[in-house]
């Protein structure tokens, strides 16, 4: 990769890594100018853009953003923020010479596996077969609130603030394609080394619903007789946990799957692995809930599974590597859920150490 004098600020750089298309700017030998928006991926020393398979009337060389660089090599590339709330906007202008990069090149390479790691749509198309468009920056220049979040009303709070666990459900259907969608999200949870050692079984069936039940149910009974409770307040217990798996019109079963992890000689990293392995499934149990929220639907999270995983395999017949460890419950609430319990204040869980 040629080496570029850093010419974007932090400010800069944080905000177009954050963007998801930006306009390129071209011009041809007469200096006739020609702009097309594009995806692109930010290097420390260049700017990528793809030439991509979407369908086009004439080969990727004969496009006019590239006769344009072969023909005159300074472009602009602008992306920007709008929002209604006009102390948002924002934009970046970054000036410079652009060329094609060469399939056969490392730098290609290299940009390709950028490109990819932002755009998931670019894993199944065949941009290492094109050239790639190298912008080397020059110039930049920007203006309005870069450093300002993405709306004044930050939503991902909102969702995590919104976002309540349901017992109670209607009978209403919920769409295979909107559980689908929960499951993409929990598909792109972080995992150690990238494995996502898990696995995921929805079940709609009540038949099956009420095997799984009397499955849990029957542990469950065990281990509160175990702990002296009153055979009422058993019995209430069990009966309101068996009406919250057969009522939800689905349910997620999460589980591990540790066949994927890394194996280590010793127990100590072994164990370390495993951990990762929990922690990942957390956080895709929590892309899944907060999707769900966003796609409007409500949810609830059960871990007996946990306390009986073999009995919940045999229950739906699922592979013996697998170890269920929770179920999320999916529909649509019969009425406003109770409110959460209130939350410790920040100054009690953060602890600063300059």
């Amino acid at each position: 990769m040629k080496a570029t004098p850093n010419v974007l600020t932090q400010e800069q750089t944080a905000f177009l890594v954050r963007r998801r298309v930006a306009h390129l700017a071209t011009a041809d030998e007469a200096g006739r100018p020609h702009g097309v928006p594009v995806c692109f991926a930010c290097a420390p020393a260049a700017i990528y853009i793809a030439l991509d398979e979407k369908p086009k009337d004439v080969p990727v060389s004969h496009l006019k953003r590239v006769r344009n660089i072969l023909e005159n090599p300074n472009v602009a590339l602008v992306a920007d923020r709008y929002a209604e709330d006009w102390s948002l906007l924002a934009f970046v202008m970054v000036r410079g010479h652009a060329e094609l990069l060469d399939p056969e090149t490392e730098e290609h390479g290299a940009a390709v596996r950028l490109l990819r790691g932002k755009y998931h749509q670019y894993e199944t198309m065949r941009i290492e077969e094109n050239p790639v468009i190298a912008i080397r920056p020059e110039k930049a220049a920007s203006w309005g609130a870069l450093d300002e979040p993405e709306s004044s009303e930050p939503q991902v709070l909102d969702t995590i603030h919104g976002r309540r666990s349901v017992r109670r459900y209607l009978p209403k259907e919920v769409k295979e394609g909107v559980v689908e969608q929960v499951l993409e999200a929990a598909r792109w949870a972080p995992s150690p080394h990238g494995r996502q050692p898990w696995r995921f079984a929805v079940i709609r069936n009540g038949e099956t619903k009420e095997r799984l039940a009397d499955a849990m149910g029957e542990e469950w009974r065990t281990n509160l007789q175990m702990d002296g409770q009153d055979v009422g307040v058993v019995e209430k217990r069990l009966e309101g946990s068996r009406r919250r798996l057969l009522d939800a019109p689905v349910l997620v079963l999460l589980c591990l799957y540790l066949e994927d992890l890394d194996v280590y000689p010793d127990a100590g990293r072994q164990r370390g692995e495993t951990t990762m392995a929990v922690q990942s499934l957390g956080a895709a149990a929590q892309n899944a809930l907060l999707t769900a929220y966003d796609l409007g639907l409500d949810a609830g999270w059960m871990c007996a599974p946990l306390f009986c995983p073999e009995k919940v395999v045999e229950a739906l017949g699922l592979d013996p590597t697998l170890v269920p460890h929770a179920l999320l419950t999916l529909g649509y609430a019969e009425g406003d859920p109770p409110k959460r319990r209130p939350r410790r204040p920040l100054d009690e869980l953060v602890v600063y150490r300059d």
